[in-house]
Formats: C-alpha cells, sequence, structure tokens
C-alpha cells in the first residue's frame, strides 16, 4: 500500500508538534518551583550571546556560571552583589550582577580564575600562583 504525499507529510508535521509540545510540558512539570521552594538565586538564559546560570550552592549561597566558567559573586553590605569583573556597581540580584559582569567582559572570556577571587590555597599562596 502506497501513502500519498500529503498524509504523510501532514502525519509527520503532527508528530513533530505532538513531540514539541510533550517535551515542553515535561520540562515545566518538572521544575522544583511547586510548593513555594523555588530557589531565589536560580536563573538560566541567554544574554549578549552569553549563557548564564544562576543558582543556590553550598550554604545557599548564590553560584554563577557564564558560559559554563563560574563568576564568583559577592554580597555587599547594602544588601547587593558584586563580581570580580565590576566592583564598583552593586547589583540587586544575583542576576542582575552577573548582566553586568557580561557587559564589561564584552567580548572576552571569563578567566578560569575568575569563582577563586579572593580564596587561598592552604599553603598561603594565592590560587593564581603569586607568593608574595
Amino acid at each position: 500500500m502506497i501513502v500519498p504525499r500529503r498524509v504523510a507529510l501532514r502525519s509527520l508535521f503532527a508528530l513533530a508538534v505532538t513531540a514539541f509540545t510533550g517535551g515542553a510540558l515535561g520540562r515545566i512539570a518538572i521544575r522544583p518551583e511547586s510548593g513555594g521552594t523555588r530557589d531565589p538565586h536560580a536563573f538560566d538564559e541567554m544574554y549578549r550571546g552569553r549563557r548564564l546560570l544562576g543558582f543556590s550552592g553550598p550554604g545557599g549561597e548564590p553560584t554563577a556560571l557564564v558560559d559554563g566558567r563560574p563568576l564568583h559573586l559577592m554580597r555587599c553590605a547594602d544588601g547587593g552583589y558584586v563580581t570580580p569583573i565590576d566592583h564598583y556597581e552593586s547589583c540587586p540580584t544575583p542576576l542582575a550582577a552577573t548582566r553586568a559582569a557580561v557587559d564589561e567582559l564584552g567580548t572576552a572570556r571569563l578567566s578560569p580564575l575568575a569563582a577563586a577571587h579572593g580564596a587561598t590555597d592552604p599553603t598561603g599562596g594565592s590560587p593564581r600562583g603569586v607568593h608574595a
């Protein structure tokens, strides 16, 4: 039995729409946002061609990734956040601070050492290998 081209195309289109809708609804259904337990530091977006991802890390501290690389977020006395990329502007949320860092970076990539800002290794040196 030969299936007419129009019937085959209609069937493929219906199958694609069903698969896309099911996938989208599946992602919504499995999000941990139900029950009022939404992570206040959670974000996942594209901004100026960069993938920004944020979540609560150990101890509830906000954690941010720019294109998969960690970005250190520091809490200010005014309740805002700053990053090593932009120390001068306090931003109200981790997402706003991450966007400000991306604005300052321009087309440059985030250094793999940006997450180690302010950290020291156990031997007393810096994470960058600089010893004073």
